[in-house]
């Protein structure tokens, strides 16, 4: 699907706040509200927009610490990714998995409330899949963290 400046503009707004009233929406892109919806919904069924949800405060929620959890494994298969990617699916504490290039194989991002809780998580992952070696690390400070696309190198 092709973008025009309309949509990109669309797409940064709905990023920013997707409880915008259409009204307030159209308005803002030059359309009236019924183009304006129906470019929502063929965004919505390209798959673009894939789901709106609410962002919450992790930390009003006592999720407040944020650990790095980078995992290098002596098996490389298909197979034992597979069973990795099992392991981890219905953890909740682990928000992002991700496979690596370089030196580390998989990188882990998790939401816990404090040290003991991330230990706790620790034996529930291992008591799940063999790891080869485990490396934790702390966020300290939070300085930068966004659920925004970029849209600069989204295609016309």
């Amino acid at each position: 699907m092709s973008l025009d400046p309309i949509d990109l503009r669309l797409l940064r707004l709905l990023q920013q706040d997707a409880e915008l009233p259409l009204a307030d929406l159209a308005e803002r892109v030059g359309l009236s509200p019924t183009p304006c919806w129906r470019r929502i919904q063929k965004l919505e069924k390209a798959g673009i927009i894939r789901r709106r949800v609410a962002l919450l405060d992790r930390k009003l929620l006592n999720a407040g610490v944020t650990v790095f959890i980078a995992v290098r494994t002596a098996k490389h298969s298909a197979e034992w990714l597979g069973e990795f990617a099992v392991a981890v699916r219905d953890i909740p504490e682990i928000v992002d998995f991700y496979r690596m290039s370089g030196e580390i194989d998989y990188l882990l991002k998790a939401l816990v409330p404090d040290i003991a809780a991330y230990d706790a998580l620790y034996k529930k992952l291992i008591s799940r899949i063999e790891l080869s070696d485990v490396t934790s690390m702390f966020a300290m400070e939070e300085l930068k963290s966004t659920t925004e696309i970029p849209l600069d190198f989204a295609r016309p």
